[in-house]
């Protein structure tokens, strides 16, 4: 059986709780090894914020491109079919014949940077959607207000989705929420399951 995917637990964890919903969207409850959660959580929130409290600036650009190299080691090394790709920079253009496009449509999921009221913030992308939109999992827990054109809540989705954003606007140089942001900071992590690609 397939989990509902989860809320974050402080204002700071939205990195491993994505990574997380990203192994509880693509693999049934009982064939997720236990390691696989505990190493997520050891890796995430490794930040300092400036009065010198970890985790309290979230979850790293090098945290985030480890947990993907992590989560291949683990599936090759221990039989659990998951693979993860870290991509940076330009090459994380959420758009028809992209990388992360390709991996939504052979059914995986795309752990997406963006921006959520000016902050950085962790998402996970599920589905393309007709019109434009791709359906995403945000992980802050809020009845947002969406005054902006090409953003909107979905409900009854709690294994999919709560959110449908056009594409176009996660393309944003800006920091509107669910954009990207300009490019040198733009990071996603690919993540499918190798039985279903």
């Amino acid at each position: 059986m397939k989990n509902v995917l989860n809320y974050q637990s402080s204002e700071y964890d939205c990195g491993p709780t994505t990574i997380t919903n990203a192994i509880r969207y693509l693999f049934e409850r009982e064939d997720i090894p236990p390691a696989v959660l505990k190493h997520i959580w050891v890796m995430g929130n490794d930040t300092y914020c400036e009065l010198g409290q970890l985790g309290k600036r979230g979850t790293s650009k090098a945290s985030m491109r480890y947990m993907a190299e992590w989560l291949n080691g683990f599936g090759k090394g221990c039989r659990f079919p998951v693979e993860a790709k870290f991509l940076e920079f330009g090459d994380t253009a959420i758009a028809p014949g992209s990388e992360s496009w390709q991996c939504l449509e052979r059914g995986g999921c795309v752990v997406m940077r963006c921006f959520s009221g000016k902050i950085g913030h962790y998402v996970l992308l599920t589905k393309i959607l007709p019109e434009g939109e791709i359906g995403l999992f945000d992980p802050y827990d809020e009845d947002p207000d969406f005054q902006e054109p090409g953003r909107r809540v979905v409900e009854g989705e709690p294994r999919v989705m709560n959110r449908a954003v056009k594409y176009e606007l996660m393309n944003q140089e800006n920091e509107d929420d669910y954009a990207m942001g300009p490019l040198e900071i733009r990071e996603n992590v690919l993540i499918w399951c190798r039985e279903t690609k």
